[in-house]
């Protein structure tokens, strides 16, 4: 058994879908699958159903999933442990799971960490909300960003930041950039976003906040990228989408127009935390986090 086998699965496992977990890796799909299978042969079990359109995982395989993370979890503990040669003093990496719309918070986040723990590397990860909450209870990560969460077991979740988003539409609607709209003008129009079961929280709140001013959103559809998405809102039929305003200002189209809203949208972001974590281990990341969101109240 190797540590890239059990890094593989746990990918799989929380993407649900071998195509999106070799790109999560970085790597080809075929070693993913290739790795998974040769895990499989040498456990003498069947960690994935493949029967289905759908990869699931078997009952075996959600038992063994909780100790696979554990075994990565306790090699990335012993590689911190590992001391620089050129300096003599212990280096240490810093697991940050990272989510999607941080704009240029993110880099001064990092940068602010960079001088606070001279001696850490931060190593970003990306995955799943559901899977940046499990990978911090169960010691993968550090730390992560999580938006709209409320509550998860084995993580304590501290509030760093409300974002707003802003609605996203075509500039030839003649809409000017920074008036505000009412949500109920965009009754009519289609709306473009990411299916619910991939972001509740998001979803919810753009629906509930439409249902509040009288009205249900018509479905737009929704690609993949958030540029493929804005670039469908600017040059296709009238449409609407939503963006944070974080990663709005990291972005120029001249195809649409970010407006506020009218209520406004307004989504909280936390960082979950292992639960037992102590407030030393803590205290860099939300000095980082604060210095990040004064620098955006500064510019």
């Amino acid at each position: 058994m190797e540590l890239r086998q059990l890094e593989y699965f746990v990918a799989v496992a929380e993407e649900m879908h071998f195509g999106r977990a070799a790109a999560t890796l970085s790597i080809g799909q075929p070693a993913v699958s290739q790795q998974v299978a040769r895990l499989e042969r040498e456990l003498g079990i069947r960690l994935f159903d493949r029967s289905g359109r759908a990869v699931r995982l078997t009952p075996v395989g959600s038992r063994f999933l909780p100790a696979a993370r554990a075994v990565l979890a306790a090699a990335e503990r012993a590689r911190g442990l590992a001391t620089d040669p050129a300096t003599g003093h212990e280096s240490r990496t810093l697991r940050l799971g990272s989510s999607a719309g941080l704009g240029n918070r993110l880099s001064r986040v990092l940068q602010t960490l960079s001088e606070l723990l001279p001696n850490t590397a931060t190593e970003l990860v990306n995955a799943p909300t559901q899977a940046r909450l499990e990978r911090v209870a169960s010691g993968q990560l550090d730390a992560a960003f999580v938006r709209g969460v409320t509550a998860a077991p084995g993580v304590e979740l501290i509030e760093v930041w409300r974002d707003r988003l802003l609605a996203v539409l075509p500039a030839a609607q003649g809409r000017a950039e920074g008036s505000p709209i009412r949500l109920a003008e965009l009754a009519t129009l289609p709306l473009r976003i990411v299916p619910r079961r991939l972001n509740p929280p998001l979803v919810d709140l753009v629906l509930g906040a439409c249902a509040a001013a009288g009205f249900t959103p018509v479905p737009g559809g929704h690609l993949g990228s958030l540029e493929d998405l804005i670039a469908a809102v600017g040059s296709g039929a009238p449409s609407w989408t939503v963006i944070y305003e974080p990663q709005a200002h990291t972005m120029r189209q001249p195809l649409v127009v970010f407006l506020r809203t009218e209520p406004e949208l307004v989504m909280p972001t936390a960082l979950a935390v292992p639960a037992d974590a102590t407030s030393r281990q803590v205290a860099p990341l939300l000095r980082a986090c604060a210095a990040a969101e004064s620098h955006d109240h500064g510019s």
